[in-house]
């Protein structure tokens, strides 16, 4: 009788361990759920800096006109009324000025 109380708590305990390893809601899901947490959480810190620098670009453009001229400069191309604009061309490497020597 003792024995088959033992062998019966045996195969109760491996039972047990197997699904604790290898079941659902075992150690290897567990693993990958912290693995997925701690990217989400990675994801999370690059979009709150990115949100950070987007406000802050966005009060620098309501509060100062430098900012939007300095935009309207760089990707619009505009100068102000009293200004000249140049626009320098660097030779490509390798190319020749046109000139014979």
């Amino acid at each position: 009788m003792f024995r088959l109380f033992a062998l019966l708590l045996l195969v109760l305990l491996v039972a047990l361990q197997v699904r604790l390893h290898v079941g659902s809601g075992g150690l290897q899901e567990v693993e990958r759920l912290q693995q997925a947490l701690e990217a989400q959480r990675v994801e999370n810190e690059e979009l709150r800096r990115r949100n950070a620098a987007l406000a802050a670009e966005v009060e620098d453009l309501k509060s100062g006109d430098a900012a939007v001229e300095e935009r309207a400069r760089s990707e619009l191309g505009m100068v102000r009324q009293d200004e000249t604009f140049y626009r320098v061309i660097e030779p490509k490497p390798g190319a020749t000025d046109g000139r014979s020597q």
